[in-house]
């Protein structure tokens, strides 16, 4: 298992992606991309459509699945803050990366691709 707090190459692999899905697991939230997957397990927060959301607040679940279809232009880390992800027309998805946002010892993870595309879990990255 591959596993990083000090770089933002692996989020080089979003960039380029459409999100294929957004998916609600009782407690987080991910996002998949035809292959690599971000799990938000801190609270996410972001906008679409000039519209701020903040999970699990109200209308976040409905501006959320908005991203289905929009393509990754690029992203944001900083390992003691955030993890952004920023789309076409100024949407972004953002997680908290900091402690206090946190519900227990990891924010997020990125699960990677093998060499044919498909979602790899020993490709993983922890923040």
């Amino acid at each position: 298992m591959k596993i990083t707090n000090d770089s933002d190459d692996p989020l080089r692999l979003l960039t380029g992606r459409e999100v294929s899905a957004v998916c609600f697991v009782r407690d987080y939230v991910e996002l998949h991309f035809d292959g690599p997957i971000l799990r938000a397990l801190s609270d996410p927060f972001g906008s679409h459509g000039g519209r701020a959301w903040r999970f699990p607040g109200p209308g976040s679940l409905e501006l959320m699945r908005r991203y289905i279809g929009e393509t990754v232009v690029g992203c944001e880390l900083d390992p003691d803050r955030i993890l952004a992800v920023d789309f076409v027309e100024e949407h972004r998805f953002a997680i908290p990366l900091d402690h206090a946002s946190r519900v227990g010892p990891e924010a997020a993870h990125l699960i990677g691709v093998d060499e044919r595309g498909r979602t790899d879990a020993t490709a993983m990255w922890v923040w």
